[in-house]
């Protein structure tokens, strides 16, 4: 008899899937992130648990569940918040749900490109203010898009997927990655660099990197002032990827321009004075929300589930 636990409500895809296949299927039914001593009691005697990004999964939480748990399927292509090691030695299937939000995060990190660079959020509060009073030769000026350099700090699929996306703006482009992408550069002549250079040369940076002690901090003060004053910074990878109190002081002395976040350091809160400034444009960890990504997320981390409960390899497996 199998029985799963799913850690916070998702999409009816998933929920549906799930339903069909297993004996019992509980949800948390509330929009909350579980207390570790709510996720401890929750996961106990499951054979199977689907969680999010929100949720912390190590050892202890493994333990909870039981020599019994085969699979936890995370619900994101990100899976920095489980203990991969402690799962291998307890011989526990992580699973995550890559590919299917491809599209959705690169198409947000353009929408922060572009909401950042022509300040649309800015003007945008100016106009519902009341307080425009006609049109003027100064107001709102921002940044030219098309024909600058475009720098991609991580070019797996979703940073393949973005700078592609670039190629109706004539932009020079440049990645950082440890391996070459030959697709990048036949499609668009992109050059691969070091970090540094990339750095000093691009008009907007986009980092797409996994979450890893390596990428912790991968742009601190030290990066932020290798930047051209006039750049522009895109996230919506992971927040611990940038030192946010060294960007909330670059932000604030001038040495970039702007910033488009969508991911935090300490998520849900963001860095004091971050959300004051009038140069940043900050989402709350959206760039998957779209209805066929989310539903299709959920799906893929159900299939995962059922396919490691009936004796198969999950679809997208970690560890």
């Amino acid at each position: 008899m199998s029985n799963v636990y799913v850690t916070r409500m998702i999409p009816e895809a998933g929920i549906e899937h799930l339903k069909a296949h297993c004996d019992k299927v509980e949800i948390n039914p509330d929009d909350h992130v579980l207390e570790p001593g709510e996720l401890l009691e929750k996961v106990k005697g499951r054979d199977a648990v689907l969680c999010l990004l929100t949720d912390i999964i190590n050892d202890q939480v493994y333990e909870a569940a039981g020599p019994q748990c085969r699979i936890f399927a995370n619900m994101a292509v990100g899976f920095n918040n489980l203990d991969l090691e402690a799962a291998r030695k307890r011989n526990i299937v992580v699973s995550n749900t890559p590919g299917v939000l491809d599209d959705a995060t690169a198409d947000m990190a353009w929408s922060l490109l572009f909401s950042t660079a022509r300040r649309i959020v800015e003007s945008d509060a100016h106009m519902r203010s009341g307080k425009w009073d006609g049109w003027g030769p100064l107001q709102f000026i921002g940044k030219d898009i098309t024909g600058r350099t475009l720098g991609i700090i991580g070019a797996g699929r979703i940073g393949t997927n973005f700078a592609l996306k670039s190629a109706g703006f004539n932009m020079k482009v440049l990645y950082a990655d440890v391996r070459r992408n030959e697709e990048l550069e036949t499609k668009l002549g992109a050059k691969k660099v070091e970090l540094d250079e990339l750095l000093k040369e691009s008009d907007f940076v986009s980092l797409h990197v996994f979450l890893s002690p390596e990428t912790t901090h991968l742009i601190g003060e030290r990066e932020l002032t290798l930047m051209k004053d006039s750049a522009v910074l895109i996230n919506s990878s992971r927040g611990p990827v940038i030192d946010e109190k060294a960007l909330v002081k670059a932000l604030q002395n001038g040495d970039i321009a702007s910033a488009g976040l969508d991911v935090y350091e300490f998520e849900p809160k963001a860095a004091e004075g971050l959300l004051e400034l009038k140069n940043v444009v900050a989402c709350p960890h959206i760039a998957s929300a779209t209805f066929d990504t989310r539903n299709n997320m959920a799906l893929i981390a159900a299939r995962n589930i059922t396919e490691v409960l009936a004796g198969r390899d999950p679809i997208t497996r970690v560890n």
